[in-house]
């Protein structure tokens, strides 16, 4: 069966850029970097990305990203990405990328970062055909009036950037307050997307799509807890972006059986699977497709079906929507004679 997942074409909404650095990467990174190493060999990196709870992980996470103090080093990260997405047909990833956490902390030039993120984007698709858009992370921990300097940012270097997305601390920092940043990125002709519901209750969805006009959720974990959250989304069509492993890697679902990406589907609601940060999680796109085999029975037609429906509510433009789904189900058809 793993060789018959490994062979389906996949789409991934939702990969953080940093989630997904080799560990052997991230140790060259951690030995470039000017500061001081805390890891002397890959496995004790390994080690490092074993979480207890959410807050744990963000600290993890924030740790990772306080090493990568030049810009060139995002480079070699966003090639090794789409190199590792390559490996298990990922035809078309969405990276998200959390420039703004570099430019605050490590005063970063943005532009620079996006010169040599695209170098390393580029690079792999010419290698490995493969297609990538961008989301860029404004991280609501920093307050709108920063995430508006963010988008002049963006505004003046647009090269792969296709929408926005909110992610860090969902507690302190409710969807309401993004209104104004969300109304500009969209007049902008960015698409709009929202980490809610992950570490917060089904109200942060039901706001995400009340306040912000997203069309889609990252996460969305807690919104099977009330019906007419999950009647919003459907009636918005709104897409879920399920990121099941990694919901139970911080805690958040208690056990993979109880995910409710199953439920999700069964109910009509439009999802994707996603790996999150495949690193940090000890997971990948392959992994998620046969844990939603193993654990919630999807078949591979229904896994198929995810794969396309991923396809259709990705950011890309209508043709070239049109173009990869033509591809999918070429790739498709060769490999249903092992199905039978």
């Amino acid at each position: 069966m793993y060789s018959i997942i490994n062979s389906l074409p996949k789409a991934e909404h939702h990969i953080h850029l940093v989630g997904s650095i080799r560990p052997e990467t991230l140790l060259w990174v951690a030995d470039e970097s000017g500061l001081d190493n805390q890891w002397d060999s890959v496995d004790e990196v390994r080690s490092f990305f074993e979480f207890s709870d959410f807050p744990h992980f963000l600290k993890v996470f924030g740790t990772c990203m306080a090493y990568i103090t030049k810009e060139s080093m995002f480079e070699r990260i966003a090639y090794e990405t789409l190199e590792d997405q390559a490996g298990q047909n990922v035809l078309h990833s969405e990276i998200i990328f959390s420039a703004p956490q570099r430019m605050m902390n490590a005063d970063m030039d943005f532009a620079l970062m996006m010169d040599a993120y695209n170098r390393g984007i580029e690079r792999a698709k010419h290698e490995f055909g493969v297609t990538c858009s961008t989301r860029i992370d404004l991280i609501r921990d920093y307050g709108p009036d920063y995430q508006m300097e963010v988008l002049d940012q963006i505004q003046e270097n647009p090269e792969g950037i296709v929408g926005i997305e909110i992610g860090g601390g969902e507690h302190a920092h409710p969807p309401a307050q993004f209104k104004p940043v969300y109304d500009r990125a969209r007049e902008m002709g960015l698409r709009l997307a929202a980490h809610a519901g992950e570490a917060l209750g089904w109200e942060s969805v039901v706001d995400a799509v009340e306040y912000l006009g997203v069309e889609r959720i990252g996460h969305g974990f807690t919104a099977h807890q009330n019906p007419d959250a999950v009647a919003l989304l459907k009636e918005k069509g709104v897409t879920v972006e399920t990121c099941p492993v990694s919901n139970v890697r911080t805690g958040v679902c208690k056990d993979i059986k109880n995910h409710p990406v199953r439920k999700y589907y069964d109910q009509g609601v439009s999802i994707s699977v996603n790996s999150d940060d495949p690193t940090m999680f000890g997971t990948d796109m392959n992994n998620e497709y046969m844990t939603l085999h193993e654990v919630h029975g999807f078949t591979v037609p229904e896994l198929f079906d995810i794969s396309l429906n991923s396809v259709r509510t990705s950011f890309l433009p209508e043709e070239k929507k049109r173009e990869q789904l033509t591809e999918f189900q070429d790739r498709y058809e060769k490999i249903s004679g092992l199905l039978e």
